[in-house]
């Protein structure tokens, strides 16, 4: 009996040895963050800030034209000054949030005076994707497409 231990020892190294690249698979990149390039800082700070409701965290440049939020566990979203004008962006084009409840977030919307619109560009209007979602669109202060849905992944 005590001759078996060490030749089913070895076999246990050996065959975990085999399964673990199987486990150890490659990573996957990990979005880090967005930078988007603004004309107006504080309006668009103050935009993400208390109408989309995203935490500002701690920026390293402290020179006045960057502006980073927490949008994920590991992920950002830069904003930084010095765009010469506000351009015009195509809704194909966006950032996308989730938020517990659209009819909330609506609201806020509402209150704020902020239009917001269906895909197809109805007014005042959620959009119901093909697997339940719903979701609405609208601008920040420099034209950039926004998209809130519900969900829940």
């Amino acid at each position: 009996m005590k001759k078996l231990i060490p030749p089913c020892l070895l076999l246990a190294a050996v065959m975990t040895l085999n399964v673990i690249p199987s486990f150890a698979q490659k990573k996957s990149p990990i979005l880090n963050h967005i930078a988007v390039y603004v004309f107006d800082l504080e309006k668009c700070t103050a935009f993400y800030r208390d109408i989309v409701q995203i935490d500002t965290i701690p920026e390293p440049f402290h020179d006045g034209r960057h502006t980073w939020f927490k949008i994920g566990t590991h992920s950002q979203l830069h904003l930084i000054s010095g765009a010469k004008e506000i351009t015009t962006h195509d809704k194909n084009s966006h950032l996308c949030f989730s938020v517990p409840s659209i009819d909330e977030f609506i609201a806020r919307l509402h209150t704020n005076n902020i239009p917001f619109e269906s895909w197809k560009g109805v007014a005042d209007t959620p959009t119901s994707r093909v697997d339940g979602v719903k979701q609405i669109y609208f601008k920040d202060p420099e034209g950039y497409w926004v998209e809130i849905n519900d969900d829940k992944y």
